[in-house]
């Protein structure tokens, strides 16, 4: 966890950009998909999702070191520990999420984000603002989990 919470600290940085947003800006139907503004808009709310997602880890980290995890109580123990379980199991989740964010970033160098693996379609801006690291169409998912599920009752 230790890699992953210093990458920052190594020298992993967002890149300079020479796109500038303008402060209110938001992307639009009505401009070209996937400009120059909307990839640095999506690359920055990526990379501020990353750090906000680094620094609860690092919230987090500092309590587990900082704080005993042993209480006198049976039950306060047993609370403790449990709330702790809930707490690195959201971390791990989070961890899995910061690499669908590097690939999404990766996909924004490459000219590849905003548009389905599966159908090559633009994704909607509408499902991009709302998750930025989506890879398919809102069709291009739910034929994907229709087929997930088939296969997975058989």
């Amino acid at each position: 966890m230790a890699s992953v919470l210093n990458s920052d600290k190594d020298g992993v940085k967002p890149p300079k950009s020479t796109v500038t947003l303008p402060d209110d800006y938001r992307p639009s139907a009505d401009e070209e998909f996937m400009n120059p503004l909307q990839q640095e808009y999506f690359r920055q709310r990526l990379w501020d999702w990353k750090k906000q997602i680094l620094s609860e880890a690092e919230g987090t980290l500092a309590v587990l070191q900082n704080e005993p995890l042993r209480e006198p109580d049976l039950n306060d123990r047993a609370s403790s520990e449990t709330d702790w379980s809930i707490e690195l199991r959201t971390r791990d989740r989070q961890r899995k999420l910061i690499s669908k964010i590097d690939a999404a970033l990766r996909r924004i160098d490459e000219g590849e984000y905003g548009y389905c693996e599966v159908t090559g379609e633009p994704i909607s801006l509408g499902r991009l603002e709302a998750r930025p690291i989506a890879t398919m169409t809102v069709e291009a998912q739910e034929r994907h989990e229709r087929q997930e599920k088939v296969s997975r009752d058989d």
